[in-house]
């Protein structure tokens, strides 16, 4: 394989959390990936630190969290998920610290994974785009309550058994990615999944008109990298 080609991500797991920042990160990041692991059997679980309800201007915070909220269930289902979880963290000031790794990492012990998916924690996306504050708050504190989860001694007072059991540790969105996921026959359940979002990409505009194109397109830029297959990247982080 030469260096700029993409390793398949390891398979080799059977529970996996993808714990994100906002309803649909998701589904701009890694939902190709999610239906192709369910679709294999896997069982995964979401778990989104806020209901995302600072990021519709036209619609009043607690009205864009009971929409967002339905869409996110919706959207998971699509792609085979069942377990929605919401920490009910504020959307846009999420603070790293302890109680979001807190929370973090009592949901870590509780769904016990070995595969653990988060959103792109870096200061930038690929395309040199500054990276929002939640994105990154949110990013660095999962990092850390994986770590936090296997201690016993670290929040002790949650009453849960420390996990240990996470293999690895998956990024989607990140500026540099490591690994792939084919979703050759999973990229139009990817597509509903997004279009899920009604209420959230009608407040985007015109240019979210058509999410079929730039979803299908960047699959395709990820697949150069992956033996020609429609492909979502991941960066593999070392356990």
């Amino acid at each position: 394989m030469s260096d700029d080609q993409l390793a398949p991500l390891p398979d080799d797991w059977e529970r996996a959390l993808v714990a994100v920042a906002h309803p649909d990160d998701v589904e701009f990041g890694a939902a190709g990936a999610v239906a192709a692991w369910t679709d294999a059997g896997k069982d995964v679980s979401y778990l989104l630190m806020t209901r995302g309800e600072s990021g519709i201007d036209s619609m009043a915070p607690g009205a864009a969290a009971a929409a967002r909220t339905e869409e996110q269930i919706a959207a998971a289902r699509i792609v085979g998920v069942e377990q929605v979880e919401f920490l009910d963290h504020p959307d846009g000031t999420l603070e790293y610290g302890l109680p979001l790794r807190r929370d973090l990492a009592a949901a870590v012990r509780r769904f016990r994974p070995e595969l653990v998916v988060g959103f792109n924690h870096h200061d930038t996306f690929g395309n040199g785009k500054w990276n929002t504050p939640d994105h990154r708050n949110a990013g660095r504190a999962l990092l850390d309550a994986v770590g936090d989860a296997g201690n016993r001694w670290i929040f002790p007072d949650l009453g849960l058994d420390p996990w240990n059991g996470v293999k690895h540790v998956a990024i989607a969105s990140s500026p540099r990615p490591t690994h792939a996921v084919d979703i050759t026959g999973t990229l139009d359940r990817a597509v509903q999944s997004l279009k899920a979002h009604s209420a959230y990409l009608a407040a985007l505009g015109p240019r979210m008109s058509d999410v079929r194109t730039p979803l299908t397109q960047f699959a395709k830029f990820t697949g150069e990298r992956f033996g020609g297959r429609p492909a979502i990247a991941f960066e593999l982080l070392a356990r």
